[in-house]
């Protein structure tokens, strides 16, 4: 029995996780890691799609590990029917480097999957700590969050000076929600108001997005609302290995009708354009006189990123004086954050995902909180947000 805490809640909240996986080596690993984490539960393991979906019918588990090339059922024949069976699920897609791999990875994300880890090849998961941790990192990202109390009046505190308790509250006294109650927003979460002279209200000159978890089924949405006369450069750092990001920007240019591609070093930023750092390289715009353009390089991960988004924020908020408008969508940890402030104090404007549209409310939720917003937005209004700014001015 769980220990309760004051108020008769649950204290802790440990995640189940069942792994779907036909390779014996990498399936003994799984289980051995999530079992090793004080934070997870392991609630069983499966050979293949098949018994996966029996035991995920028997033992609700609230994340679930699912390997792509599997006999009987493979993982994306698995995917939905998992999401059926067990609506509340997060799926993380085991997926190895590999052009299949990336391609299928991008395919289950469309399809529901929260998120993927890269898995290396067969013989080299002995030594895959790179894998595990990242594994184990997104497994509790993904994790459900303990719904906090509703206070009842013995959980408050009475104060000295206030008058006894009625016996009956009022007729017009609200009920209790019976929503699950979200993480107050906190009043530092609404940027403060800035003069006109500290924001520009022109076009902005570059847009620049970054994302991680939920990131690929979330850029695409933003760009479906894209439009062919949309004239400032994208650039845009999603937190992918090499390789995918490339997949990742052919199923962008299916979604809308700008050029994506991934990014390459020197090359010239035009409207029109929406450019992808490559997986492993961190990309940064400069300004010259013939205007603006890709820097890649592999300088150390920033935030336990390559690409990362805040040095791709605050080169945009340097190459453009600000003139420029930057967007967090939904990802785990805080990349993102300095970089806004960068770009906020040069004058441009952020956008923020807001929490009930993001998978991980880590990066906009960071710069919510921060102050460093200037709108907080559900997903499906982020799209059309970005076009009427480029057409109409920040």
């Amino acid at each position: 029995m769980p220990e309760l805490a004051p108020n008769g809640a649950p204290a802790t909240s440990i995640a189940k996780v069942l792994v779907i996986d036909d390779s014996a080596v990498a399936r003994g690993l799984m289980t051995r890691w999530v079992e090793e984490d004080k934070d997870l539960h392991l609630v069983g393991s499966a050979v293949d799609g098949e018994q996966g979906l029996k035991k995920a019918q028997d033992l609700k588990p609230d994340l679930i590990v699912l390997d792509v090339e599997m006999p009987k059922m493979d993982g994306l024949a698995a995917l939905p029917l998992l999401l059926k069976t067990v609506p509340t699920a997060k799926v993380v897609m085991a997926s190895t480097l590999t052009r299949r791999g990336g391609e299928v990875t991008i395919r289950a994300l469309s399809m529901g999957a929260a998120d993927y880890a890269p898995k290396p090849q067969a013989g080299r998961l002995a030594g895959a700590e790179e894998f595990r941790r990242d594994l184990l990192a997104k497994l509790k990202a993904l994790a459900p969050r303990p719904i906090p109390p509703v206070p009842t009046q013995r959980d408050i505190p009475a104060s000295p000076a206030a008058p006894a308790a009625r016996s009956a509250p009022p007729a017009s006294a609200p009920a209790a929600p019976s929503a699950p109650v979200r993480r107050p927003m906190p009043a530092s979460a609404k940027a403060p108001p800035r003069t006109p002279g500290q924001r520009h209200a022109c076009k902005p000159e570059i847009i620049a997005i970054g994302s991680s978890t939920g990131g690929p089924q979330a850029l695409r949405d933003v760009a479906a609302a894209f439009t062919a006369d949309l004239r400032a450069p994208i650039v845009i750092a999603q937190h992918m290995p090499a390789l995918f990001t490339k997949i990742l920007a052919e199923h962008l240019s299916k979604a809308c009708p700008l050029r994506c591609k991934e990014a390459e070093d020197g090359e010239r930023l035009t409207g029109g354009g929406l450019y992808i750092a490559p997986g492993d390289f961190h990309m940064t715009v400069r300004k010259d006189a013939a205007g603006y353009y890709a820097v890649l390089d592999q300088t150390p991960p920033i935030n336990f990123c390559r690409p990362a988004v805040d040095p791709l924020f605050q080169s945009v908020a340097e190459a453009t004086g600000g003139r420029s408008l930057g967007i967090i969508l939904t990802g785990m940890g805080h990349d993102g954050r300095e970089g806004c402030r960068h770009l906020r104090n040069a004058g441009g404007t952020i956008l923020a995902q807001d929490e009930a549209t993001s998978v991980v409310w880590g990066m906009p939720g960071a710069v919510a909180e921060a102050g460093l917003a200037d709108e907080i937005l559900p997903l499906a209004k982020i799209g059309a947000g970005i076009a009427q700014r480029a057409k109409n001015g920040m």
